[in-house]
């Protein structure tokens, strides 16, 4: 059960982040998880939105660089320990994490974590055998 998230590649500069959610708003496009990784100059915003594809279209449109990357997201008790034990795993199993992001939707002690792995295959199979949650693009979009 893979999510797509929309990575926009955006300049480091005042209101850049702001024009591409204008943009995703104006085509009513909701975004239910976001991620910001920065440099000097520029910035990988992570998207999850209800409708990926058209949030691509959109804003290659605008011309910005826009890819569609598939991730995991998986459901964790949010309390201490919760997102140690799902790591633990992945380390058992031999894979890496690339990058992650977290965020609590309205359901009382649950979070939800994303992953980008080296080997998005193996994480899925080795957190389903550990009867650990995956949350699918439409619970996401739904707040888990």
């Amino acid at each position: 059960m893979l999510v797509k998230q929309v990575s926009i590649f955006v300049e480091n500069k005042e209101g850049k982040i702001a024009d591409v959610l204008k943009i995703l708003a104006k085509e009513n496009i909701n975004i239910s998880a976001l991620s910001l990784a920065d440099t000097t100059n520029f910035g990988i915003l992570r998207l999850i939105v209800d409708d990926p594809k058209k949030a691509k279209g959109i804003l290659q449109m605008e011309d910005m660089i826009v890819k569609i990357n598939e991730i995991l997201a998986v459901g964790i008790n949010d309390q201490p320990g919760g997102l140690a034990k799902v790591l633990d795993i992945l380390a058992k199993g031999k894979v890496a994490i690339e990058y992650m992001y977290a965020f609590t939707g309205h359901k009382k002690d649950n979070a939800t974590v994303v992953f980008k792995t080296n080997d998005l295959e193996k994480a899925y199979d080795c957190l389903k055998i550990n009867n650990i949650p995956l949350i699918s693009a439409e619970d996401i979009n739904q707040v888990w």
